[in-house]
């Protein structure tokens, strides 16, 4: 055999020894392998079986379960985004508050976000006396303290004029908002969060009742989904 012959055969045989050390690798990587208790080896990581398509939770998908759905409006009348909630059940349930502004000039920044007991948004005639028609902060199952019932998460609006929350509630039902309003405040909830040495005998009642959020900016009413 001729030496060019021989350097082939000798890359052939390398290259299927490589091929049966990489096979003999991958079987090593499988998920159905037990673990090895040989001194000095790693035993493979174990997961669960993957998901099938369409099996992993999309935030941007349709909610699931009970739904309703609010649009929300400004001062102006116009539809400014749309808000979600969802739950397992009407009656039973932690309650998925999904809300979303899409359009519209509300300003930048950190709003205050509230359900509120009254399923009318009047705009009136704008300015503070905008959307008082909703009534305070939604209260259930008797409840009069700190914090409501309805209070939610603040919503962050972007430069862009858009924005997007999504948070969870368990001091509501699903059926306990039918009818209501969710309504975004001028400025950030500060949640009644306020050290005694700030406010002497503590924070004001009208601090505790509306988080200091100021004016009402955008409300929509909460309706049931067929």
């Amino acid at each position: 055999m001729s030496g060019r012959s021989n350097i082939t055969a000798s890359r052939a045989l390398a290259a299927l020894a490589s091929a049966g050390l990489i096979g003999l690798a991958l079987a090593g990587c499988s998920p159905d392998q037990n673990p090895t208790d040989v001194p000095g080896t790693t035993p493979p990581v174990v997961s669960d079986k993957p998901l099938p398509p369409g099996a992993a939770d999309d935030v941007d998908g349709e909610p699931s379960g009970q739904i309703a759905v609010a649009e929300i409006k400004d001062t102006s009348g116009d539809v400014v985004g749309e808000a979600t909630f969802s739950a397992e059940s009407q009656s039973d349930g932690p309650v998925t508050v999904s809300v979303r502004v899409t359009d519209g000039d509300l300003p930048a920044g950190f709003h205050g976000m509230h359900i509120h007991e009254n399923g009318t948004c009047d705009a009136g005639s704008g300015g503070a006396q905008a959307f008082t028609s909703a009534g305070g902060h939604l209260q259930v199952d008797g409840n009069t303290s700190h914090p409501s019932s309805g209070d939610l998460v603040s919503i962050n609006i972007l430069e862009d004029h858009t924005g997007r929350t999504v948070t969870t509630t368990d001091a509501v039902k699903l059926e306990q908002i039918f009818g209501k309003a969710i309504m975004i405040h001028e400025k950030a909830d500060n949640f009644g969060n306020i050290p005694a040495d700030k406010y002497p005998g503590g924070p004001k009642e009208d601090t505790l009742k509306t988080g200091d959020a100021g004016s009402r900016i955008a409300c929509g009413v909460i309706e049931e989904k067929s």
